[in-house]
């Protein structure tokens, strides 16, 4: 994905009201433009807009079926956009963790063999 469709992409996901048209689609695969008008307080032609613009992105794919468009949610782009980042803050943030863990694990080891020569400087006395 280069950056101009990522730049589309998140500009789709921008409006509130695209992200309910895909939750609506996600909902009922196949579902028609009409059914996903159904769901809103604006008109069927702004619906049909947003509509365009999902299509455009990829996030949504249309079947023709005689006069009717279905609709299907494409959640590829939004893998896309989720590999792209947390492959690589996982990455960043698992060697992060392991360190901390390392650091935890030799601490408690310290102050185990901390409390083990007290104890027996203790018994000694």
């Amino acid at each position: 994905m280069n950056e101009s469709e990522l730049d589309a992409l998140f500009l789709a996901l921008a409006s509130a009201t695209r992200r309910r048209i895909l939750d609506v689609v996600w909902q009922s695969p196949g579902c028609t433009a009409g059914f996903v008008a159904d769901h809103f307080d604006i008109s069927r032609i702004a619906v049909l807009k947003h509509l365009n613009v999902l299509e455009e992105t990829g996030l949504l794919m249309s079947q023709r079926q005689g006069r009717e468009r279905l609709l299907y949610m494409n959640p590829v782009p939004l893998q896309l956009v989720q590999e792209r980042w947390s492959d690589q803050y996982a990455a960043f943030w698992a060697g992060r963790l392991t360190r901390l863990k390392h650091a935890v694990e030799a601490r408690t080891i310290l102050q185990k063999q901390k409390r083990k020569a007290k104890a027996a400087h203790d018994e000694s006395d």
